[in-house]
């Protein structure tokens, strides 16, 4: 090869080195500008995602699963102060309320709340209030969680001769969530459950202002079903008490759903019962008139 050939061929690849160079550049250079937009992107998106997950939340929130804060000691030891339970608002339009039951309800126009809170001095507190009542972060000032111990048209006394109470006439073992050394209940009573209403209790009965303190309200202590937000059924904070919230046992007795059963019967049969004259009357003036 000549020198002139040499320098020929250095000189036919200097161009293609000068334009892999700029190709890398220019490659460098759109990578860098990409990340930037990208980064301006996320920024300019990240207000409208955290709206669009507070509204998410807030329709979660309001009709399917609502998380709740427990301010006070009257469900202890199921519930402690500060735990955090989740309640499903969508259960008891695929079911009725169940004896057993640990419900959420409002007690607004109705009871006084059992833990008292200084009214928020001005909107912006008042806002974040609200916000963290929404989110079971602080309590709500009319919310109240108890255990259902009587449905409609049950009869709930205290106490029979084992100082247990009796729901018609059927009495309840409460050891499994009694609050320890608590009773389970001090004074005698007998209360009948309205239509519509519910007789809720605490499990730390020593200390729980429910339907036995409020005997004197509309209602004889007990409560409207259409004031219940929904059932509590699982405890999600701390973590270290994690744990579904079951129907204790006592409620599943066989002489307990005899009588539920017996209770829904009971107006077929009083219809029947009223039908068969009406028929008998009918098929006689049916006749009279042959």
């Amino acid at each position: 090869m000549t020198s002139e050939d040499r320098e020929s061929g250095a000189t036919s690849r200097r161009p293609v080195e000068d334009e892999v160079g700029v190709v890398a550049e220019e490659t460098q250079k759109t990578t860098k500008d990409g990340k930037d937009k990208k980064k301006g992107s996320f920024w300019k998106e990240l207000p409208v995602l955290v709206v669009v997950a507070l509204v998410l939340a807030l329709v979660i929130k309001t009709f399917v699963i609502q998380a709740f804060y427990i301010p006070s000691e009257s469900m202890e030891n199921t519930l402690l102060v500060n735990d955090r339970v989740l309640v499903n608002k969508l259960v008891y339009r695929v079911r009725d309320i169940e004896r057993g039951d640990v419900v959420v309800f409002s007690g607004v126009d109705s009871w006084d709340g059992e833990v008292q809170f200084e009214e928020p001095s001005n909107p912006v507190t008042g806002f974040f209030r609200w916000v963290g009542t929404a989110f079971g972060v602080v309590p709500g000032e009319k919310d109240y969680i108890k255990r259902v111990i009587g449905v409609p048209g049950d009869t709930v006394k205290c106490c029979d001769a084992k100082g247990r109470i009796t729901v018609n006439g059927v009495p309840l073992d409460e050891k499994g969530y009694l609050y320890p050394g608590d009773v389970p209940a001090r004074d005698p009573f007998e209360a009948k459950v309205p239509p519509g209403r519910l007789w809720v209790m605490g499990d730390h009965r020593s200390v729980s202002l429910d339907s036995r303190l409020h005997t004197d309200d509309p209602g004889g202590g007990s409560i409207p079903i259409d004031k219940v937000i929904g059932r509590a059924f699982v405890i999600v904070w701390p973590f270290s008490r994690a744990e579904v919230i079951p129907i204790p046992s006592t409620f599943n007795q066989p002489a307990l759903k005899a009588a539920v059963a017996a209770g829904e019967a009971a107006p077929f049969a009083a219809g029947f019962a009223g039908a068969v004259p009406v028929v008998l009357w009918w098929r006689r003036r049916r006749r009279s008139r042959r």
